[in-house]
């Protein structure tokens, strides 16, 4: 892609996505602390991490509706 004809937009997530690949990690605690955005968070987690995370958030409810 030509860098003089990106929006502003357009460089923004250019921006965030290598930041993303630069520092994955980072952007996961962002996300947990509070700031960040739920973008961030299943961006850093991926597709298997938002997955499990959706997951283990049912089951959690499922037992604390069982137990309480």
């Amino acid at each position: 892609m030509n860098n003089q004809h990106e929006t502003p937009e357009q460089k923004r997530e250019r921006l965030r996505q290598e930041e993303l690949k630069k520092n994955p990690i980072g952007t996961l605690k962002d996300g947990f602390n509070g700031n960040g955005n739920l973008a961030d968070l299943v961006g850093s987690l991926g597709w298997k991490g938002t997955g499990i995370l959706i997951v283990v958030l049912i089951v959690g409810y499922v037992f604390y509706k069982l137990f309480f």
